[in-house]
């Protein structure tokens, strides 16, 4: 079933008005009639509805059953990533997103292969949102991602306070046993935030800051993984770890 987003709340008798992309989507590349059925998402809710008419540039969804279903994970994870080349950056969104995440934070650091322009900030950071919508709309979340403007180093880790958790795949001496010390504190309504190192690695400088201020130094097992694969995969993990604990 298709999954779109409203930019604003159902009226009084239950209808959402789609516009923009999704509206064209449902009319010209769909071509879904009136009873059609699909899912419209606004601020975290799943509702399921029918295509009540197509009215110039709008199409009207008609809420059949409220709060339909419900995609998201019992924790927030806030992915701080050490910003990589453009089509990987892109590549860690998708994958993220459908695995949960709710915030995305590309990062400044001192291995950076790659260094953004201010005046190029503002066009990725809006061509990575609309990644993250489209992900979002493919795995039927009920929230799209922020994906926010990149910040350097020195200002995220400022914000570990923030956090109940904040990751920090490294090496680590505890092996994974660090790892999994540091993910059985995942509890449902946990704010979790993750730090990856660039294509580069982390610099032992920001190695020890992330020391000072308390973060959780852990383990992605006895292989050397890319920065992509690094960024899954900690999202992964935290993904599991806060779904098994809502179960248990």
């Amino acid at each position: 079933m298709f999954n779109f987003f409203a930019k604003e709340s159902a009226d009084s008798e239950g209808n959402f008005y789609i516009v923009g992309n999704d509206h064209n989507h449902i009319k010209n590349v769909l071509r879904m009639r009136q009873g059609d059925k699909f899912l419209v998402s606004f601020e975290g809710k799943s509702h399921l509805c029918t295509l009540e008419s197509i009215e110039g540039d709008t199409s009207v969804a008609k809420i059949i059953c409220e709060n339909y279903q419900s995609t998201e994970l019992p924790v927030y994870i806030h992915l701080f990533q050490g910003l990589p080349k453009a089509d990987k950056m892109e590549l860690i969104i998708q994958k993220c997103t459908e695995l949960g995440v709710s915030e995305i934070t590309p990062t400044e650091m001192r291995n950076c292969v790659v260094r953004l322009e201010e005046k190029k900030k503002k066009s990725k950071t809006e061509r990575w949102q609309a990644i993250a919508e489209s992900a979002a709309k493919q795995s039927k979340r009920n929230l799209v991602p922020a994906v926010n403007t990149p910040l350097p180093f020195n200002s995220v880790i400022e914000r570990a306070e923030e956090f109940d958790l904040f990751l920090v795949p490294y090496e680590s001496e505890d092996g994974m046993r660090s790892t999994k010390a540091a993910l059985s504190e995942i509890r449902s309504g946990s704010k979790i935030a993750i730090l990856i190192g660039p294509e580069g690695g982390f610099d032992e400088k920001e190695i020890e800051k992330c020391n000072e201020k308390g973060m959780s130094i852990v383990s992605l097992g006895k292989r050397i993984l890319r920065t992509e694969t690094a960024a899954i995969t900690s999202v992964g993990m935290c993904m599991l770890y806060s779904e098994l604990s809502e179960e248990l």
